[in-house]
């Protein structure tokens, strides 16, 4: 398939398939590594992505599966929304927000188109995308939505020059994923966020950022990672912390500070 499906096209075109997966950012790094694992175990797929010769590339290397190749910009309101009405048409077994973007620089430096590119792609994507797929996932009484993060998410403490909006939309993920796990599990909607560390792929090369010198996970180890994540259950998948009592040290430091809240004026706040 050589031409990029309209939304009633892929509808049309996949009404047969047992399981469907739609991958934003699928045209490299973690996105294409899901792509080319879930492909190879039999999942049908609708590859989401900017480059249209990149997915064509995909659509050929991938024989034995059916993929859709859709071309659509996440950092627009159209291409979000575009990609949000094939969500909700389809049965997808699977949704991973993956599509990523960063612009590293000051916060007083950062354009605000730019700050709004990032904020459409990790934020606002995300978050209507998943919110098209659920309906569908409740209603069938099964469904997974992974939503790509990155270990930053919590790295607000630590010191990242010139990367304080895309750390935010990284806890935004990781928050958001958190809370749909409460609210969906019950409806048998599995949710994670899967947050990597730094990644051999070509995300910090289009910033300029050469990490080669730097010890990198695979996009294939990332991926099999989540794999294995969803089946632990893991709502927060963190690749390369050994220790996962650390991630659950952290969250449980969250709840206490959050349950050991009164409505009296902390006493720190009472002295001149």
């Amino acid at each position: 398939m050589t031409q990029q499906p309209s939304t009633g096209e892929v509808t049309q075109n996949a009404h047969s398939r047992s399981r469907l997966a739609l991958v934003t950012g699928a045209s490299s790094g973690i996105g294409q590594a899901f792509a080319h694992r879930l492909g190879a175990e039999g999942y049908n797929l609708i590859v989401v992505g900017r480059r249209r010769e990149r997915l064509e590339e995909l659509v050929a290397a991938l024989p034995n599966v059916q993929v859709w190749p859709l071309v659509a910009d996440l950092a627009t309101d159209a291409g979000v929304q575009a990609v949000a009405e094939v969500c909700a048409q389809e049965e997808l077994s699977l949704l991973i927000n993956n599509a990523g973007v960063a612009h590293y620089m000051p916060f007083t430096a950062l354009p605000a188109d730019k700050a709004s590119e990032l904020l459409h792609v990790k934020i606002i994507a995300p978050t209507l995308l998943a919110r098209a797929a659920v309906p569908s996932m409740v209603a069938r009484g099964g469904g997974t939505i992974i939503n790509v993060a990155g270990m930053l998410a919590f790295g607000g403490p630590a010191p990242a020059q010139g990367r304080a909006v895309y750390t935010a939309t990284l806890a935004h993920l990781v928050a958001l994923s958190q809370q749909l796990h409460q609210e969906l599990h019950s409806q048998g909607v599995q949710i994670q966020v899967l947050c990597p560390g730094i990644v051999a792929t070509e995300f910090h090369e289009r910033q300029g950022i050469d990490l080669s010198a730097v010890p990198r996970m695979s996009a294939e180890d990332v991926v099999t990672a989540s794999l294995r994540g969803l089946t632990l259950g893991e709502v927060v998948c963190a690749p390369g912390v050994e220790r996962s009592e650390l991630l659950e040290a952290v969250f449980g430091a969250d709840l206490a500070a959050f349950g050991a809240q009164t409505p009296e004026l902390a006493g720190r706040y009472r002295t001149p």
